[in-house]
């Protein structure tokens, strides 16, 4: 890396790790107005909210970091612009290629710790934080979430209806279990319960009442023990309560991967967040090369009015994410476009302004 490049480095860095800082404590400040009165009302230590924030500081700074670069690029291309050294600069041979070049440097080692950051530590820190809000900020700590009539599509077109779950969801209350072929219905098997054997992995029915349905005939059968042997398992159950931020990047695919094999719907929004945990951290780099170009060319305005601008489109680029995420919650469109649409867009927006500043 060149002198001029470290030169850039340096200050792009000192950058970003400030306004950060300072995006993360302003975020704090205003979460903790706002969940003062319910501290004070649980009586909660200094400890524990200063725990509690230290935990959200991850998630933070993933929402904050595309912003942040931003801001970080236009205040050190914009103050070279406007100290007279960018024109020196550029009238020594330097292209703008080679100019975003130490920006992009620090955006990929930005894209490198917000993957790790989005795939490991931050659902590590989310379900701390979200077990710290069920045991301390909730009216009811100890009741547990409950699960009701439950309709699960099994392979082979089964339906499985439970009522009710313990909670270690190996145990199932009123239980039906539906055969299909095409719309026609071929048998029904109701049972008071259903609990699972993990030695031969079958759910075994207990007091099965058996309906066989064949054109305009019905038979009946009743077993007080009937094996069943499902794709549904305990553990599938059990995550039900278990949100998509809490999940690491592994554990997140194989959750994906048993809910489609189970038959569950409903599985858009986890399939977004799935995808934003790869796509978000794209954004910080993207968006440095609408920056950097933007910034780059002396302007009669002040530096004030341009990082104002700027500031708009790295807020705007956040709410434009937030509206894919809810238009890919509701199955308009895929939650692999919903994830990236926002940073498509911006990128063919960043490579306009990268091709007009070189012009």
């Amino acid at each position: 890396m060149k002198i001029l490049d470290k030169y850039i480095f340096r200050q792009f860095a000192k950058a970003f790790l400030f306004t950060s800082i300072a995006f993360v404590c302003l975020f704090v400040l205003i979460n903790m107005v706002e969940k003062l009165d319910e501290f004070m009302d649980k009586n909660l230590s200094l400890w524990e909210i200063t725990r509690y924030y230290l935990q959200s500081i991850p998630s933070t700074i993933l929402i904050i970091s595309p912003v942040s670069a931003l801001l970080s690029s236009i205040l050190v291309a914009g103050r070279l612009s406007f100290s007279s050294e960018l024109p020196a600069i550029r009238s020594a041979g330097v292209s703008m290629r080679q100019l975003l070049t130490p920006f992009l440097a620090g955006g990929l080692l930005i894209l490198f710790v917000n993957i790790v950051n989005a795939c490991w530590i931050a659902p590590a820190a989310f379900t701390g934080k979200n077990t710290f809000e069920q045991h301390s900020l909730t009216k009811n700590p100890s009741e547990p979430p409950q699960n009701h009539n439950i309709h699960v599509l099994e392979p082979g077109n089964r339906i499985v209806s439970i009522g009710t779950l313990d909670l270690d969801c190996s145990k199932l209350g009123t239980v039906s279990i539906e055969e299909f072929r095409g719309a026609r219905l071929l048998s029904r098997t109701d049972a008071d319960t259903m609990r699972y054997e993990p030695k031969n992995r079958v759910w075994i029915m207990q007091n099965a009442s058996t309906r066989l349905f064949t054109g305009e005939n019905e038979a009946f059968h009743f077993a007080a023990v009937k094996p069943v042997k499902l794709h549904l398992s305990p553990k599938s159950l059990a995550e039900l309560n278990l949100q998509p931020d809490e999940m690491n990047i592994i554990r997140h695919y194989q959750y994906l991967t048993e809910k489609q094999n189970a038959g569950f719907s409903g599985l858009e929004r986890s399939m977004v967040k799935f995808h934003n945990k790869i796509a978000l951290p794209f954004s910080s780099l993207i968006i440095i090369l609408i920056g950097v170009p933007l910034s780059a060319k002396k302007k009669r305005g002040s530096l004030a009015s341009e990082i104002s601008i700027t500031m708009f489109a790295g807020f705007l680029f956040l709410g434009l994410q937030k509206t894919c995420a809810i238009i890919g919650y509701q199955g308009i469109i895929s939650p692999m476009l919903a994830a990236w649409l926002p940073n498509i867009l911006f990128l063919g927006i960043g490579y306009i302004i990268y091709k007009t500043s070189i012009d």
